[in-house]
């Protein structure tokens, strides 16, 4: 795709050093439950990389200052941390059959389903409710497929505890976790968490939201392997902003920047790369027409 001569050059899409960022993606590599010094390559490390680049432009865009926006690019590098040691098609399997069988998989859908869960528990409420279920799908609760159900019903948790796990890394790269970084991350499962902070958290939240389920629904690995979706469309990704500003959940300024700045052609390489390096001339248009 190329670019139009709008699109705005004074934006930087990575902030921190590249040596820092290569360190951070590294946190995603987990250590293998069933064999011997074996890894997990970190499943999401594109899609992190992809995502931090672009939600730092948004937050300049939206005028940030530079080293908010430096340490906010550093959660949005690890803002998929919870999901460290993700085995796709364990992860496939158990969220395929979630997603056809209508059942929650989320932690606030779950609670409206299951008001009697208790909160932060939502990962046990799911254990107990579909232990036989599972298992007649091949899947059988052993503590590792747990892991993967928490991935996405207790991620704040896991999230936590992963970044407990490489601690001494950040230090390593002089990289403080800041509160705030943490309620920013878990924006898109726990919107109530940020019922009580400052409103540029909660924007930096949305900016992540954005950028990341743009990627998301634009990646072609990522829909294939946890969705079973054949094709992407960025019509439909704008489509599910949309909804989300209609919620409640994006605010209209984060929504209008993620437009333009798409429409400029700034994200085209980016995207072009979720997409496995191919964009339809008739996609193209649609970015552009995004103004």
């Amino acid at each position: 795709m190329r670019a139009t001569s709008s699109v705005p050059r004074s934006y930087t899409l990575l902030l921190v050093p590249r040596s820092v960022a290569v360190a951070l993606l590294k946190c995603y590599d987990y250590p293998h439950p069933h064999k011997p010094r074996g890894i997990i390559r970190g499943y999401d490390k594109a899609h992190a990389f992809r995502t931090a680049k672009m939600c730092a432009v948004v937050a300049q865009h939206l005028s940030y200052e530079r080293p908010r926006v430096r340490q906010f690019q550093i959660a949005c590098l690890l803002h998929d941390l919870g999901r460290a040691g993700l085995e796709r098609q364990l992860f496939g399997k158990i969220w395929s059959w979630a997603r056809s069988q209508n059942i929650p998989t989320r932690p606030a859908e779950w609670r409206l389903q299951h008001p009697d869960s208790s909160y932060g528990r939502e990962t046990e409420a799911f254990v107990k409710t579909y232990r036989k279920a599972l298992a007649e799908q091949g899947l059988p609760l052993t503590e590792w497929v747990c892991e993967h159900i928490e991935m996405r019903l207790g991620f704040a948790r896991r999230h936590r505890r992963q970044l407990k796990r490489v601690a001494p890394l950040l230090a390593s790269l002089d990289v403080r976790w800041l509160p705030w970084m943490e309620q920013v991350t878990c924006y898109y499962y726990y919107p109530e968490k940020l019922a009580q902070s400052p409103d540029w958290v909660r924007e930096l939240g949305e900016i992540l939201v954005a950028c990341e389920q743009l990627e998301a629904y634009s990646n072609r690995r990522r829909g294939t392997d946890y969705y079973a979706r054949s094709n992407e469309s960025f019509h439909e990704a704008f489509g599910y902003l949309d909804s989300l500003k209609r919620q409640g959940r994006l605010r209209t300024r984060v929504v209008k920047a993620v437009r333009q700045l798409t429409a400029s052609g700034i994200f085209d390489s980016i995207l072009k790369a979720a997409r496995g390096g191919t964009v339809s001339r008739s996609e193209q248009q649609f970015l552009r027409s995004l103004q």
